[in-house]
């Protein structure tokens, strides 16, 4: 795989979300849209991969075997699903990603919220004033990805 400098540092973690059904090129625009992702590289398709350290040849085959994204100045890494690689006992469990859920820090939060509902997402939790001062709420995009969203108040120290 190629060295590009903009994937960033390995510190830290890292979300890698896997996209079901197909949809990870579909994923990539939305989060563009809601999110103003931008890509730090271009996707590479699994049929672009080279065969070897127990990897098959997959040639022609579309599916996206790994995209890296900027999302408010952090890393997000996503693919489509690839089942044939998965535990079969596991199968079930892999296709439900509710229980995770992203948060971004953002400026606005009624900014951000507004762009990921206008973008597709759907409100889990409205967007609010909370007790502990963050103007916050939750969206689930259509993948099924949870994402909270909050700002501390207007005129705050971050």
């Amino acid at each position: 795989m190629p060295n590009h400098e903009e994937q960033g540092h390995t510190g830290g973690v890292t979300p890698h979300l896997t996209i079901h059904d197909g949809r990870c090129r579909e994923a990539i625009a939305f989060y563009e849209r809601a999110f103003e992702a931008r890509q730090a590289m271009p996707p590479m398709a699994a049929g672009d991969m080279p065969a070897g350290d127990g990897m098959p040849a997959m040639t022609g085959d579309t599916r996206i075997m790994h995209a890296h994204l900027i999302v408010n100045g952090g890393l997000l890494m996503l693919n489509d699903a690839f089942p044939e690689f998965v535990d079969p006992a596991k199968q079930s469990s892999a296709k439900n990603p509710s229980a995770v859920t992203l948060h971004l820090q953002v400026d606005d939060a009624d900014r951000w919220f507004t762009r990921a509902v206008e973008a597709g997402a759907t409100v889990s939790m409205p967007l609010d004033d909370m007790f502990w001062g963050d103007r916050y709420g939750q969206v689930t995009d259509p993948f099924g990805h949870s994402w909270s969203i909050g700002a501390s108040p207007k005129g705050a120290v971050q």
